[in-house]
């Protein structure tokens, strides 16, 4: 008997996975992609892992495919950058039992580093690409994905966006489908991707593009046209179709479940049936440019945007020209993320910027050592490329040029991408010093554990690489660990190191303060009449203490006892009182 259930979108992809029997799921956590991995690893029937990269999952997820069973792999959008080798590959492939790619676009940029398109990389690699609009069709369509894999013997990437993925809807559970295992057979020709292997496979997945696309126009359960007032027609997928219904409840709707590849035919019936055509989709024009390339009149991008995510305003002004008054809206305080009180980046941030030293930075939370009062991340490209981008720093303007800069990148960041970066430096001759801020988390997606931690995405104990060893094991002589909260001894080492013609390693080690793990060492207390209002404790710009009129104020409910800043007072006006005390 079914079962309803409010779900988030991720929850429901996991739900979805589950009930089409996925065996195995492998992940790198990434907003907004994250709690798929963190629901489906409470089904026991399902094997979930967080590799250490999106590169490794993808493998991961091909293999349990190849072997024959079915399989999920998930992602953020750049995540998919990280794992294109495999991915385009495993094109030519296919599948034995199914295997499902999330990828989670993050239009507006809310947790992320740049703002591109998923379903641009689908077509590149030749793989169909689904979109739900809700919540329900989330797992919906991630069963619908597996019979489509299978069946035409190809990954299919199942394309969703921040907002879907963290909004809530109403969904039908349904019993999880048993597949028997589909059995091994080896071949060659099909699964050794050598030069004479692949060009035959190429021409496979040109004529499986083809039967898609003529196939997807009768994919009633994926695409659905909504014949209303036929003076508007609307061509539109995923989150943006639910603006569509909401500001234009009455126009014609071709809501398009596959969007590569399109189902030509059923668009171009869609066109002939209404006076003027909009094509809605967020981000790049793939939709249109297509659909324009076959003689369609369309309105598109020459009215709605290429950046950031939509809106049922957004569409009230581009295709109504309604302007809604939106002045409560604008004055709204700005909330920009800030480290939180205790961060053991601060810690590490105030030391350098003290010391005026530039930090070539990565993907985390210690991204936010950019802006005021720290400012002292000077770039940051994607993960890993803090220690390569050092590198290419000296060995395009000398070593003086490094003198006063060091990379800085998380446990997790460092485990993911960075090794193969510091590995480079090592045998490139380099000479910078690299700072990883170990706070035995994966802090910015929500605290996941990662191969240093000592425990799996189940929460089972297992060995946990130990990063000091493994950068001693590169051949590097210099590496460190220190409290990161040693302000003083951080000083002295980091002064040391940035000087030393050689690679070295500073582990800066203290535990993210959001950790369930993590017990605050007391409250941080001003005595008023020692200070002397210098400001030195305000300067690395922790949250829980400010100035008001004239007195320095440490805010007890937020305050953790990291002393940070009763280690800055030149006064001895700030000390800790003890948890109990």
């Amino acid at each position: 008997m079914s079962k309803k259930q409010i779900m988030l979108g991720n929850q429901a992809i996991a739900r979805g996975a589950y009930e089409a029997g996925v065996k195995v799921s492998a992940a790198y956590p990434g907003t907004p992609s994250t709690e798929i991995s963190e629901n489906i690893v409470k089904y026991n029937e399902v094997y979930a892992e967080w590799s250490p990269n999106e590169k490794v999952a993808m493998e991961v997820a091909s293999g349990a495919s190849i072997s024959g069973v079915r399989s999920l792999v998930s992602m953020k959008h750049v995540g998919v950058n990280v794992a294109a080798d495999p991915l385009f590959t495993l094109s030519y492939i296919g599948v034995n039992g199914g295997l499902v790619i999330v990828a989670a676009d993050d239009p507006g940029i809310y947790s992320s580093q740049n703002e591109q398109d998923s379903r641009m990389v689908a077509r590149t690699a030749m793989i169909p690409v689904i979109e739900p609009s809700d919540s329900e069709e989330a797992r919906v369509f991630t069963k619908l994905a597996y019979e489509i894999s299978e069946k035409y013997d190809t990954p299919v990437m199942l394309r969703t966006t921040t907002r879907l993925s963290h909004s809530q809807g109403v969904v039908n559970l349904e019993d999880r489908f048993e597949p028997e295992d589909k059995p091994y057979e080896r071949n060659m020709r099909k699964n050794v991707m050598m030069p004479a292997c692949a060009i035959e496979r190429h021409k496979f997945v040109e004529e499986r593009l083809k039967r898609l696309a003529e196939d997807s126009c009768s994919m009633k359960e994926l695409n659905k046209m909504e014949i209303n007032d036929t003076s508007i027609g609307v061509i539109s997928s995923g989150i943006p179709y639910q603006y569509v219904k909401e500001v234009l409840p009455n126009a014609s709707v071709l809501k398009l479940g596959i969007v590569n590849p399109l189902p030509r035919k059923l668009i171009e019936e869609f066109a002939s049936k209404v006076d003027k055509l909009y094509i809605v989709e967020e981000l790049e024009p793939v939709i249109e440019e297509q659909v324009k390339s076959w003689g369609i009149k369309a309105i598109g991008k020459e009215i709605f945007t290429v950046q950031g995510e939509y809106s049922a305003n957004m569409l009230r002004k581009a295709i109504l020209g309604q302007n809604l008054d939106l002045e409560e809206a604008k004055q709204v305080p700005n909330r920009p993320p800030i480290l939180c009180p205790g961060c053991p980046h601060r810690s590490v941030f105030s030391v350098l910027n003290k010391l005026k030293i530039h930090a070539s930075g990565d993907i985390g939370c210690y991204t936010l050592g950019a802006v005021a009062p720290l400012n002292v991340v000077d770039t940051t490209l994607c993960m890993g490329a803090s220690i390569s981008v050092l590198h290419g720093m000296e060995k395009a303007k000398g070593r003086d040029f490094i003198k006063n800069w060091v990379a800085v990148i998380g446990d997790s960041t460092f485990l993911h991408t960075g090794v193969n970066s510091l590995m480079n430096m090592v045998y490139n001759k380099a000479t910078g010093t690299v700072i990883i801020l170990d706070n035995s988390t994966t802090g910015m997606t929500g605290h996941q554990e990662h191969a240093a931690t000592g425990k799996t995405l189940k929460g089972e104990p297992t060995y946990p690489i130990n990063i000091f060893n493994l950068c001693k094991a590169m051949g590097i002589e210099n590496v460190y660990e220190i409290d990161a909260f040693d302000i003083k001894g951080l000083e002295e080492l980091i002064k040391t190191e940035v000087a030393r013609e050689a690679v070295s390693v500073i582990i800066a080690k203290a535990p993210c303060a959001l950790l369930k793990s993590f017990v605050p060492k007391g409250k941080c207390i001003v005595d008023d009449e020692k200070c002397k209002k210098c400001g030195a404790c305000l300067a690395p710009g922790c949250p829980a203490i400010t100035k008001k009129d004239g007195h320095i104020i440490i805010d007890e409910t937020m305050c953790n006892g990291c002393e940070l800043c009763s280690k800055r007072c030149p006064f001895d006006a700030i000390s800790l009182k003890k948890a109990g005390e």
